[in-house]
């Protein structure tokens, strides 16, 4: 089974801060930066979970939810990520050349970087 604490570490972490930010931080771009990070990690889950589908964008549903949606877009990649290791290896197709634990790694920088832009 892939361990993906390291994401969800990076997630919880970066989650909190954003809960616990005052709203002028979150108005000075940490929202923004959270709310592209939640877009791009749902992207990723949903390539895994649904390959070929046209993925759904996260709403802007306002800065004092992007940590709600960091949290639960980045928990269901690591679940994609966790199923998609267990699974027998399918065919290969553009969206699955890299395998999990390359894609793990990917996530865990986005999140990082994510947090970097938006906290500083």
């Amino acid at each position: 089974m892939l361990d993906t604490s390291p994401l969800t570490a990076a997630l919880e972490r970066f989650a909190d801060r954003l809960r616990a930010a005052p709203q002028s931080r979150l108005q000075q771009g940490a929202a923004a930066a959270a709310l592209e990070l939640a877009r791009e990690l749902s992207v990723r889950a949903q390539r895994i979970e649904t390959p070929g589908q046209a993925p759904k964008e996260v709403p802007d549903a306002g800065i004092f939810v992007v940590g709600d949606q960091v949290a639960v877009t980045g928990l269901d990649l690591a679940e994609a990520l966790r199923a998609a290791a267990a699974a027998p290896a399918p065919a290969a197709t553009p969206d699955s050349a890299k395998a999990p634990s390359e894609m793990l790694d990917e996530a865990v920088r986005l999140v990082e970087q994510a947090e970097i832009r938006g906290m500083r």
